[in-house]
């Protein structure tokens, strides 16, 4: 899809920067830790940081069936979740032109609360979202668990993605100053499993932890 789907999700400030395809909209999503949701409840704006997971075109959001969030949403509303991925600092020779490489989804939409095999799909979506092949590794959760918790599908219909790459844009009459200019990459990295306090002795990583940081099981 080269062309928003409506005038609410397109890109309108540095519009070149817009993407609407499906391929960059689902890998920006897929790419983000976190994603923020935000809506209108009892007559003011809440955005609240969560975590999501992608299942096809649909987005799951969790949490507890006692949020307000998910209290707010439980029978459809309009929200909108977006999510970002930083790449670098651009710095510039001037304080004006200092900016940011990124790529960012905006998705608007109404998020519905889903029950039964749905609710289980999208708790793996979830999980494997953090962690691929972690849900096969971990115990499912049990009746109670899922009474606790509640799941939203936000379908990935209305949605926007605008990306950022390149160095700084300078005046041109800034470029002979003696400041430097350029870009410093963020690169994400993983840093050494901590055990858990209460771990048995001889349990290692799982798999899945392994292939997260690009260990090799084993070595």
């Amino acid at each position: 899809m080269s062309t928003p789907r409506s005038e609410s999700s397109r890109v309108r400030r540095v519009a070149d920067r817009g993407r609407y395809d499906t391929e960059t909209i689902h890998a920006v999503l897929d790419g983000a830790l976190v994603s923020h949701v935000g809506l209108v409840s009892d007559g003011r704006p809440i955005v609240i940081p969560m975590l999501h997971g992608r299942d096809g075109d649909a987005l799951y959001l969790h949490g507890s069936v006692a949020s307000r969030l998910q209290r707010a949403v439980a029978g459809g509303v309009d929200v909108c979740v977006t999510a970002t991925i930083v790449d670098g600092l651009v710095f510039a020779r001037s304080a004006f032109h200092h900016s940011m490489n990124y790529r960012s989804v905006v998705v608007l939409g109404t998020a519905e609360s889903v029950d039964g095999e749905e609710k289980v799909r999208g708790l793996r979506a979830i999980a494997e979202h953090l962690t691929p092949g972690r849900w096969a590794e971990s115990r499912e959760p049990n009746g109670a668990e899922l009474r606790q918790t509640s799941v939203l599908r936000l379908p990935i219909d209305e949605a926007s993605a605008k990306i950022r790459t390149g160095g700084p844009v300078d005046d041109e009459e800034d470029i002979a100053l003696p400041i430097w200019a350029g870009v410093l990459p963020i690169t994400p990295h993983w840093g050494a499993p901590v055990d858990a306090v209460d771990l048995p002795p001889g349990v290692a990583p799982s798999p899945a932890v392994a292939d997260l940081r690009g260990d090799t099981v084993g070595a």
